[in-house]
């Protein structure tokens, strides 16, 4: 079997380890543990590296452990922000640590003698006295050596807080904590989470002579130059109520020809061999895009499961013309009606509703006469059919599953008329 560093190295995933490192994985498994900041009640794409690096460690034989930050979520990681971030409450953090928790149970098993582990480090950290934090912690750190991590420099001429400025001897307690009740002997994070992982480290050898080992991976910006995990409309959240499977699986569909390859090693358990078969069927024919295509469903598929997958993949053709209107499922119209302008009619309204005042309240037309030029020279379609004249009308007849109808003009504009 490989260790968790040979198959992370492979996939280009290893930005920096502590010296020896791969000695002790040659050894055989052991527990890692990554943390999530618990801001808000879902994670977001930004978030799946570290979820996939949890996943690789279990794979190769280790147990995974989840830290979340209920305890740390109430300070603030400085870490790669320049302002410090809101305080929550403790209500608010334990609502999102739940949610969270559920998310990332998609991700890796918590079955059989290495299934993963949910800590919450407000379970240590909030009944932890300052007294006793200073002594146990503070004494082992000068301030010389907190002034050194790049975390804490790039905050100094803006201003840190005393509350931040400690952080790193929090998530230092917290990786000792695990060592001694869990034997943890690796935490895993992105590079610009290197100072407080080794802070962690150097805890643990001065309290217990004992050596723990940190892992980073790289932050991830596009080609274009981009942070990774931003769409127009902001984050690209798990959670379906933040963001829609259709949205979901088109952020990974439109990914850049210079992304892929990348995001493909990194986000997808895909054998390398048949991610080079990828990408050299997509360099015979770009624009079938077999590479953007695989990465959306694979990725998709783990975060909303594959029923989700086939109902936007639907949703896609029935959008861009290739598949019949009539023959589409309930709930491939359903996740269109989320996604297009929808206008909401009683079942009283839609019998004898002029095709002109559909398209004029759905925003297709501008107004009537806009309506009726554009449907004399064949530019509007009720449910894929052009409408023939414009004196038309709608009726029963016109539901599709006994509630949809879909307006179109020309290629690219749709619209939906759902009847409750």
């Amino acid at each position: 079997m490989s260790t968790l560093l040979e198959d992370l190295t492979a996939r280009g995933l290893i930005h920096d380890s502590t010296p020896g490192l791969p000695e002790r994985l040659a050894q055989g498994p052991l527990v890692g543990y990554v943390g999530f900041d618990p801001t808000a009640d879902s994670l977001h794409v930004g978030h799946l590296l570290a979820v996939m690096a949890l996943a690789w460690l279990q794979r190769s034989g280790g147990t995974p452990i989840v830290l979340v930050g209920g305890g740390t979520g109430m300070v603030g990681d400085p870490s790669g922000k320049r302002t410090e971030r809101p305080v929550l409450s403790v209500e608010e953090i334990d609502r999102n640590v739940a949610a969270i928790r559920a998310q990332l149970e998609r991700f890796v098993s918590f079955e059989g003698a290495n299934g993963a582990r949910v800590r919450n480090n407000a379970d240590w950290l909030r009944p932890l006295g300052l007294m006793t934090f200073l002594r146990d912690v503070g004494k082992h750190f000068t301030v010389n050596y907190m002034l050194g991590k790049d975390s804490v420099k790039q905050r100094m001429e803006a201003g840190i807080s005393f509350t931040e400025f400690s952080y790193q001897l929090i998530q230092a307690y917290d990786f000792w904590h695990l060592w001694k009740t869990e034997r943890c002997e690796l935490q895993m994070g992105g590079s610009d989470q290197w100072g407080n992982i080794t802070a962690g480290a150097e805890l643990v050898s001065r309290k217990d002579g004992a050596s723990v080992h940190g892992l980073t991976f790289p932050l991830l910006t596009t080609a274009a130059g981009t942070k990774f995990g931003k769409s127009e409309g902001g984050a690209v959240w798990l959670d379906p109520a933040r963001t829609s499977p259709y949205k979901f699986f088109q952020f990974w569909l439109n990914t850049d020809d210079r992304d892929v390859e990348r995001l493909l090693r990194f986000f997808t358990f895909l054998p390398l061999e048949e991610i080079s078969a990828l990408l050299a069927e997509q360099a015979r024919d770009p624009g079938k895009r077999p590479a953007q295509r695989r990465l959306a469903e694979d990725v998709t598929a783990r975060v909303h499961g594959a029923a989700a997958v086939r109902s936007v993949v639907e949703a896609s053709r029935l959008l861009f013309g290739g598949t019949e209107l009539r023959a589409a499922g309930a709930e491939v119209l359903r996740v269109l009606s989320a996604e297009l302008p929808v206008v909401r009619l009683a079942r009283g309204e839609l019998d004898g509703l002029s095709v002109l005042d559909a398209l004029v309240r759905a925003g297709l037309a501008t107004s009537k006469g806009d309506a009726r030029r554009g449907i004399q020279g064949k530019g509007f379609l009720v449910n894929g059919e052009v409408i023939a004249a414009p004196e038309r009308s709608l009726g029963t007849a016109d539901l599709l599953h006994g509630e949809f109808v879909m307006l179109q003009k020309g290629k690219r504009n749709h619209a939906m008329l759902v009847v409750g």
